[in-house]
């Protein structure tokens, strides 16, 4: 006993004529991957508060590149995320909070 099943329609495409023309109107300056960059600097905050600030900036997606002045070194690392008292790294390194002296965009 074999089953008929129902023919699928199939539109007959001759010919396709899809995005024959595209209207872009920004400026080409406009499109410059520098003027993503957050211009922001986070003068006369808290530690706390400009870390905040950072993962709350809509430029923050999953990562930050951040400038990161220790009591005796500055060092510049990608923060993912943080805990209560850490921030933590792209390298999964975790660096207290409490050792940190500034912080600002790179």
């Amino acid at each position: 006993m074999e089953r008929k099943l129902p023919k699928v329609f199939a539109n007959n495409l001759n010919e396709v004529n899809n995005n024959n023309s595209v209207f872009y109107s920004a400026d080409s300056s406009d499109r410059n991957i520098e003027n993503i960059k957050p211009e922001k600097e986070l003068f006369g905050k808290t530690v706390e508060q400009k870390i905040n600030e950072i993962f709350n900036s809509p430029y923050y997606i999953y990562k930050a590149d951040v400038e990161i002045t220790l009591e005796n070194d500055v060092v510049t690392k990608k923060i993912i995320g943080k805990n209560r008292i850490n921030l933590i790294t792209m390298d999964n390194e975790l660096i207290p909070i409490k050792l940190i002296k500034d912080i600002k965009y790179k």
